[in-house]
């Protein structure tokens, strides 16, 4: 026996302790199993940033909800205004998708490309009888382009956070802005992460900076969708301007 040390001549018996309990830390909810199991298959599934397009749009999807609804037309305001504004008479896109953004615009000529051979045929029956719309199937890894192809604005929405390989990346890059004699205008995020097997954002335009001279970011517009839950987008308009006293025929670095 002896004299507990909080209790003045309180009696205790010597195997007594006392037990400091902890609340457990609460665990946090566990991913519902289907969402587990949809993203295992999708990694499982995931071949590569133009076969996943490819496959997407021949299984009956379409360009994703970035081409849709609320986002779509804020896109389509923005690029109207900017092409009616600097008078860009012809626009190439390199990811033209299913064309339902392209059904909004109003562009005096128009150039779309895709990876997805499906996606080209959508658009060329979609736009059948418009004669200022040209679409061509893009062929990243056989595109050899020394200014044969061209217009005032390139166009990049919604497509460099799908270009998941870093060669596909940077190739993508320098054949859009080499497609460019004016502008390139991106519809983008600008930070690191990767979400899913076929969604990796990425800081573009630090490389933009490093590895393509004459070109010059002019603007950045805001969106102001942006990071708001109902359309689960972190892109925002990014245009760049080419400067032909620095620049090669393509803007590109040697």
């Amino acid at each position: 026996m002896h004299v507990h040390p909080s209790g003045p001549g309180r009696i205790v018996a010597a195997h007594e302790r006392r037990v400091h309990v902890s609340t457990p830390t609460p665990t946090p909810p566990e991913v519902p199993l289907r969402h587990r199991v949809r993203a295992r298959i999708e990694r499982v599934r995931f071949h590569g940033s133009a076969d996943f397009w490819e496959e997407r749009y021949a299984a009956g999807g379409n360009s994703g909800a970035g081409s849709y609804g609320e986002l779509a037309a804020y896109k389509a305001g923005v690029l109207n205004e900017l092409i009616a504004r600097h008078q860009i008479a012809s626009v190439i896109e390199f990811g033209s998708g299913d064309g339902n953004q392209l059904t909004l615009a109003s562009y005096p000529t128009y150039l779309g490309l895709d990876v997805s051979r499906t996606a080209i045929s959508m658009c060329a029956q979609k736009f059948a009888a418009d004669e200022t719309k040209s679409f061509i199937w893009y062929d990243p890894e056989h595109f050899v382009n020394h200014g044969a192809i061209t217009a005032d604005a390139a166009l990049s929405l919604d497509v460099l956070l799908h270009l998941v390989e870093d060669a596909v990346f940077e190739r993508y890059l320098r054949q859009l802005f080499s497609a460019a004699t004016r502008y390139v205008i991106i519809f983008s995020s600008d930070t690191d992460a990767q979400t899913a097997p076929h969604v990796r954002h990425r800081r573009f335009t630090p490389w933009v900076q490093a590895n393509l001279a004459g070109w010059h970011l002019t603007q950045r517009i805001e969106n102001p969708l942006a990071r708001q839950a109902s359309t689960d987008t972190l892109a925002d308009f990014y245009i760049y301007e080419l400067n032909p006293t620095t620049a090669d025929a393509n803007g590109v670095l040697p």
